[in-house]
């Protein structure tokens, strides 16, 4: 385990991601900006990871805002275009 959140890593690492129009979306409503998880994104936990997962293989990592707050974020592999996606983001502890 862990071989596709390395894969997700080096690829938000080398700037070759998307973020999609969800992910987007919650970011917005969580007040939460998409530098603080692409930067959280290199020291994330690794909650799962799905190679199987349809329509891309997804990671679920547990990543930390700089005042602390926990918050999920959930990654893709679009292997076809080369790229990672962000698909959505949550708090743990909010509904």
């Amino acid at each position: 385990m862990g071989q596709l959140f390395d894969t997700i890593r080096q690829l938000v690492a080398e700037e070759k991601y998307v973020v999609g129009q969800h992910a987007s979306e919650r970011l917005e409503e969580r007040g939460i900006m998409e530098w603080q998880v692409v930067a959280g994104l290199e020291d994330a936990d690794l909650i799962a990871e799905r190679p199987d997962a349809t329509p891309n293989p997804a990671v679920e990592v547990r990543e930390c805002l700089p005042d602390g707050t926990e918050f999920k974020a959930v990654w893709s592999h679009l292997r076809q275009s080369g790229v990672a996606k962000l698909g959505t983001v949550h708090f743990f502890d909010r509904g």
